[in-house]
């Protein structure tokens, strides 16, 4: 049974940093493409923030480019997303996908993954 499990979420001042974390189970996690998404209050479903993919080089939607960083630890099958320079319109619900797509595609949108998990809050503001 596969499982994604997203934590690391919270309160945070505009300017400040957070990580958070996205622990799979019931995969291999270099053989998916595995994606970052948000959903904020009110607003349509979004593409990908950040995707690794099972190959190649990690793509980053031009909103968090050089803010935000996503990495895996295939060791402990956890997968990373690094945000520095919040800004209160990153607040969103943080999701992490898995997709077995032999190519990834930046505007899928979260429930069109495979996989996806219950989802972290994040908030910032002052």
């Amino acid at each position: 049974q596969v499982q994604l499990v997203e934590s690391g979420g919270g309160l945070v001042q505009p300017g400040g940093s957070l990580r958070l974390s996205c622990k799979t189970s019931g995969l291999t996690l270099y053989e998916y493409h595995i994606g970052w998404f948000r959903q904020a209050p009110g607003k349509e479903r979004e593409g990908a923030s950040c995707i690794l993919p099972s190959h190649g080089l990690t793509y980053y939607e031009d909103s968090v480019k050089d803010r935000f960083n996503c990495s895996r630890d295939i060791a402990s099958s956890t997968v990373y997303l690094q945000m520095n320079s919040l800004k209160p319109e990153d607040t969103a619900v943080y999701y992490c996908a898995a997709d077995a797509s032999r190519y990834y595609n930046p505007s899928k949108t979260l429930h069109e993954n495979d996989f996806w998990g219950q989802g972290t809050q994040v908030t910032v503001s002052s």
